[in-house]
């Protein structure tokens, strides 16, 4: 069984080798420091019943932009706890927290062009649609997708005026 709770600072090592051991992305410590000081809400992990951090998503707000939208900066699950629907409930809770904590419109990542299981992930499951390509957006030169997904209560005629109950459904094991 594996929980998905949110992450503390003594995750963000682990989190950390997890991104070194699944994605050619690498970032400095600073860079989790960074997310987890900012956007506390928006960091999750997934844990199994060891203890150990078998994935992980680290997410941000935009603030450069006028409307009010989330990224995912990066998402890793283990190569042994895939196909586990453990990237999907990392997705959403970082997804819900954004639209809940800080009324966010959209959520944007990217993704490689190469990678069908993430782009599969992200289309079929979770409901992105690609916004744009980004020509040799990593560093080998690889283009990009610019995905976008639109958050369910935007355009429905759901009063978010106050939006700011900060939900703390991330804490417990769920």
């Amino acid at each position: 069984m594996v929980c998905i709770r949110r992450a503390t600072v003594n995750d963000l090592l682990a989190m950390q080798a997890c991104n070194l051991m699944c994605l050619p992305e690498n970032y400095q410590m600073k860079y989790y420091f960074y997310h987890i000081l900012s956007w506390p809400h928006l960091l999750y992990v997934a844990e199994d019943y060891n203890g150990k951090i078998v994935g992980y998503v680290l997410a941000k707000m935009e603030e450069e932009s006028s409307e009010c939208h989330g990224h995912i900066t990066s998402l890793a699950v283990l190569r042994t706890h895939r196909k586990l629907g453990i990237a999907t409930k990392l997705m959403t809770a970082a997804q819900n927290a954004m639209e809940q904590v800080f009324g966010a419109e959209y959520v944007s990542l990217h993704v490689r062009k190469s990678n069908r299981a993430a782009f599969n992930l992200y289309t079929e499951t979770l409901g992105y649609k690609i916004s744009d390509v980004e020509a040799k957006y990593y560093a080998d030169g690889e283009d990009a997708y610019d995905m976008k997904k639109v958050l369910k209560g935007k355009g429905s005629g759901a009063g978010h005026g106050h939006q700011h109950h900060h939900h703390h459904h991330g804490e417990g094991c769920c």
